[in-house]
């Protein structure tokens, strides 16, 4: 048989190969191992920050920002070697007629079966430690429903942008090495802790953690809710005196007697809200669009620069 009749298979038959491949090593190769790492991870965050969580506006965000930090820390671990830990195998079987998209398609459909289940322990670890999720939706009826879509988003996302680092490096140690700064990075840029300004702050619509963060919090109504951080800084400043006499003491007291502390809360919550956390479906949407934006650009920059594997002389 000559070269020219020798045929490829087409890129749908390639894909399909290529996840029924993955699928026994989720199996056999024990990658099933992501799945309760991912629930003790979650169990351990969601037991220190899910009491208050959806309760105050101050539970309300340290929550979100502790769930998003899980969702991006499984994502980042489920994909950040699989493509390097292969690549003289992967420039092998692409000189001999593997299509990069083919390959690259089914490994976006396996961790996206993969990210699900992750989500949907997430969600499980989440009602088995109490935390009480919004009963009504933003863009679904349902409140658990647009949490779960946001939890998946967020880890698919974090999962293709590890699976475009590990398309990128030479080798697992470089890829260990990077996946650091790569947190950090969604860590410090999320917007959440530090005051960004100027270019800074326009590197925030570049991380994960931002939009999962603006997510979980415009599902959670954050605008809604009472905010604690006033009257416990009062609290604290109680018994200072001015001119003789002991103000915030007073005012404090004075609140309590009247029984208007919960209106207090409520008053501080209404003067603390955030235009990006609007309970809206507008607003959900965007932020959900925001992260398949992303994952879709880290997966054309993946595809990109496995096309070029055959010239790669490392």
């Amino acid at each position: 048989m000559s070269k020219t009749d020798v045929k490829h298979r087409g890129r749908l038959a390639q894909t399909g190969i290529y996840l029924g491949k993955l699928l026994r090593m989720f199996v056999y190769q024990n990658d099933w191992k992501v799945l309760p790492i991912g629930a003790f991870i979650a169990a351990v965050v969601t037991f220190v920050v899910g009491q208050n969580m959806f309760v105050t506006q101050e539970g309300t965000f340290n929550g979100a920002f502790a769930l998003t930090c899980v969702c991006i820390w499984n994502g980042f671990f489920n994909s950040i070697q699989v493509i390097c830990r292969e690549r003289p195998i992967l420039k092998r079987e692409h000189r001999a007629g593997l299509h990069i998209t083919a390959y690259v398609a089914s490994h976006m459909i396996y961790q996206l079966l993969l990210c699900a289940a992750q989500a949907a322990v997430t969600m499980f670890i989440c009602n088995l430690v109490g935390v009480k999720f919004p009963a009504q939706g933003v863009v679904t009826r349902w409140g658990m429903v647009d949490m779960g879509i946001t939890f998946l988003l967020t880890i698919y996302a974090a999962d293709m942008f590890a699976l475009m680092i590990s398309a990128m490096v030479r080798n697992t140690t470089t890829a260990m090495t990077v996946m650091p700064f790569m947190l950090i990075f969604q860590l410090v840029f999320s917007g959440a802790f530090f005051n960004l300004e100027g270019f800074s702050k326009k590197l925030t619509a570049f991380t994960i953690s931002r939009w999962g963060m603006e997510s979980v919090c415009t599902i959670g109504r954050y605008n809604e809710q009472p905010m604690v951080t006033l009257w416990n800084t009062l609290f604290k400043f109680r018994n200072v005196e001015y001119m003789g006499t002991k103000p915030i003491l007073s005012v404090l007291q004075q609140i309590e007697k009247d029984g208007k502390m919960g209106e207090f809360l409520q008053w501080s919550g209404q003067n603390n809200q955030n235009a990006a956390f609007v309970s809206e479906a507008g607003n959900l949407l965007l932020n959900w669009g925001a992260l398949v934006g992303l994952l879709l650009l880290a997966v054309v920059v993946a595809v990109i620069s496995l096309e070029f594997i055959d010239r790669d002389k490392r």
